[in-house]
């Protein structure tokens, strides 16, 4: 079992920034990808980044050039994923879900984090 909790949400206005961070908990070892997805009011949910165990990172084309995901394998008890955000845009308003996969392809996921740029 892999647990997820999930800081760093909040309200920013357009142009700014926020980290969200997603600690990992439990079997870590079992875990080959962390992620981050969102999910507006009325909507899907939908995929932000990913980044495997060696660093490869995938990002969706709407955030590409101002979202970086990194993660942090180092510590032997917890895996830490982050998701810097920047130039935030208000189509950016939605609940952030930390997500984990492991070798079975099997999914966890955070609480959510909202986030929401306004002016």
């Amino acid at each position: 079992q892999v647990q997820l909790m999930e800081s760093g949400g909040g309200l920013v206005q357009p142009g700014g920034s926020l980290r969200l961070s997603c600690v990992a908990s439990g079997s870590i070892f079992s875990i080959t990808a962390m992620g981050w997805y969102r999910q507006a009011p009325g909507k899907q949910r939908d995929l932000v980044a990913t980044i495997t165990r060696d660093g490869t990172t995938n990002y969706a084309e709407s955030v590409k050039g101002r979202f970086t995901i990194s993660r942090d394998n180092a510590k032997n008890t917890k895996n830490t994923a982050y998701l810097q955000m920047n130039s935030l845009k208000p189509e950016d308003t939605a609940v952030y879900y930390c997500n984990a996969m492991d070798w079975r392809q099997y999914a966890y996921w955070g609480q959510g984090t909202q986030v929401t740029v306004s002016s």
